[in-house]
């Protein structure tokens, strides 16, 4: 997509800001820094494979094409993962659209008409298959669906479940039996507009998880015709013909009630946002905000000591590409990619526009690092939504899984090299680079689907990373990890007491004789998406990680040592810190 002159400038301006940056960093002393994981040696292929039919999941997205090209028709629907009656195994929540007409007049809100549009609730059974609970669960929605976040808001020991959608945004509050009562109206969070990504996160550090809300264009069903090119087809509309619009941020005031508060906060710059990520990229205890952006600069929202937040995407360098353009920003990741505990950042956009990564420069800002890294060339032609850092084959990387399709049907009347269809990608992480294996890690990534949204977790619990992946106007997939590999893992389950229940926004450093990583517990990043909770690490050929330091959102830190590996390790925060390690009380399998 073309940037408009305003863009223009900004990336003028930009490229002046990193050559200042980079004299100034050629004279500046290097900080000390921590010693990362070493390098892995031996490529090893991925085994993913579609359990979807024998999981016993019947799911078919509903996307209405019109002759119109409406802007909601491209968008697709979000994905769940989470344990919804904590009996071990990851159950799944699938987001649907609903019926509308061609044309559809101004002013209609979509509503599910029936069974084929409801959103959808699997329990997962003991042998692994999944039943349908939608009705007994309560959460059929309304309007047409868009995003899901999952957390314990109540602190209850239940995983609650927070839906947008085009039409009206819902809270549901866990019975504690995989049931659901819709409190939106009492909570405060219906909101308004077009949400699209949603996410929870502590940001006050005072044990009661916020919410905060993407909200993508204003927009209706105006009939407007956006020629491409010169051919004559009709497409989607590009973002610029409509306005932006500012997030949602609801503080949790406890006992249920929330209180909308992005005005307040410094969180209310008009946006055109799809996809947002949390982490504390500057070492300063409080978590930050990274909103993917659909191009229009992308924002890194500061928090300050006072509580308030400042958008500094442009001085950090993540605005826009290393070339000052904007890009369609949908999909985004904020972890540690290279193991050197600073978080960085990874952006999916659409062919001919490049994923973007920009790696921590430790000092405020980043680099674009997608030329150095191999991501530039791989992506090139490619069209990325939800994506996720992975560590496939335990090996103490993490790796790239993204979903991928493009948001025109028919694309390849204009760009005959670009699909509609695409298959998914895996990268791996090197330790220098990312390396394409996607054609030797299984059949589906020889098949192609109109990818959107992706959740990521251990479903089989066998100590390897799945995912479900949904598509735009089609069905969804249960992709297994079945990696061959002798690399060990570990997987904690974090608790909560002085912190959120969740434990999100506890950064987890585990260290063997490799060397150290980091993670950043978090439901949110992807594209309308809600992951495992629980924090999963390989370790290589280490059989245990000789330390895993954890530092908690309400300050405290907690250090266990000598913890074996390849087994999941419940460990629940402790009343004070610092605390002396092992893994008895605070951390058993």
């Amino acid at each position: 997509m073309s940037s408009s002159r305003t863009y223009q400038l900004l990336g003028a301006f930009f490229l002046c800001f990193v050559l200042i940056a980079a004299a100034q960093s050629q004279s500046a002393s290097p900080a000390p820094q921590p010693t990362p994981q070493a390098a892995p040696q031996t490529a090893v292929p991925a085994k993913i494979i579609d359990i979807t039919e024998k999981a016993g999941v019947h799911f078919m997205h509903i996307a209405p094409h019109t002759t119109r090209k409406y802007l909601l028709e491209t968008m697709g629907s979000g994905v769940a993962l989470f344990d919804c009656d904590n009996d071990g195994r990851l159950d799944l929540f699938l987001v649907n659209g609903a019926p509308y007409t061609d044309p559809t007049p101004k002013g209609f809100v979509p509503q599910k008409t029936g069974p084929e549009d409801w959103n959808r609730m699997y329990h997962q059974k003991a042998d692994g298959t999944f039943e349908d609970i939608t009705e007994k669960a309560g959460l059929k929605g309304v309007g047409y669906g868009m995003g899901v976040a999952v957390a314990d808001y109540d602190n209850d020991g239940y995983e609650d479940v927070f839906v947008t959608a085009y039409g009206g945004n819902r809270l549901y509050h866990n019975n504690g039996d995989c049931t659901f009562t819709d409190v939106t109206e009492k909570a405060g969070v219906g909101g308004g507009g077009w949400s699209s990504s949603a996410g929870w996160v502590d940001l006050d550090n005072d044990g009661l998880l916020d919410l905060v809300v993407a909200r993508y264009v204003t927009w209706d069903w105006a009939d407007v015709w956006c020629g491409e090119h010169r051919e004559g087809y009709r497409g989607i509309c590009h973002p610029d013909v409509f306005e932006p619009i500012t997030l949602l941020v609801y503080h949790n005031d406890g006992n249920g009630y929330f209180t909308e508060v992005s005005h307040k906060l410094g969180l209310d710059k008009p946006a055109k946002a799809l996809g947002l990520a949390f982490a504390d990229y500057d070492h300063d205890g409080r978590m930050d905000i990274f909103v993917a952006n659909d191009s229009m600069p992308e924002f890194l929202f500061h928090q300050k000591p006072d509580g308030t937040f400042e958008e500094v995407g442009l001085e950090s360098a993540v605005a826009v590409n290393s070339e000052g353009q904007t890009f369609a920003g949908m999909g985004v990741d904020f972890a540690d990619y290279d193991n050197d505990s600073w978080p960085d950042i990874v952006v999916t956009d659409l062919a001919n526009q490049r994923y973007a990564l920009y790696q921590n420069n430790r000092d405020g800002t980043f680099n674009y690092v997608s030329p150095l890294t191999g991501i530039s060339s791989t992506s090139q032609l490619h069209s990325g939504w939800s994506l996720r850092f992975i560590d496939y084959d335990n090996d103490g990387w993490k790796d790239l899984f993204i979903a991928q399709g493009h948001d025109m049907d028919n694309i390849q009347l204009v760009s005959p090299m670009i699909r509609y269809r695409e298959p998914m990608m895996l990268l791996r992480n090197t330790g220098k680079r990312f390396v394409d294996v996607s054609q030797i890690s299984g059949d589906i990534f020889h098949e192609g689907w109109v990818g959107r949204g992706m959740a990521i977790g251990d479903i089989d619990n066998d100590g390897r990373i799945d995912a479900v992946v949904s598509t735009n106007g089609g069905a969804a997939h249960i992709l297994l990890n079945k990696t061959v590999t002798e690399n060990h893992w570990i997987t904690l389950h974090l608790t909560g007491h002085k912190s959120n229940r969740d434990g999100i926004g506890a950064v987890v450093k585990l260290t063997t004789a490799q060397g150290a990583q980091w993670v950043t517990a978090t439901t949110a990043s992807g594209y309308l998406s809600s992951s495992d909770p629980r924090v999963h690490f390989g370790l290589g050929d280490s059989p245990a990680a000789g330390s895993i330091e954890i530092r908690w959102p309400s300050g405290i830190v907690q250090t266990l040592t000598n913890v074996k590996g390849d087994r999941q390790v419940q460990v629940d925060e402790p009343p004070q810190g610092p605390v002396p390690s092992e893994t008895t009380k605070s951390a058993q399998p």
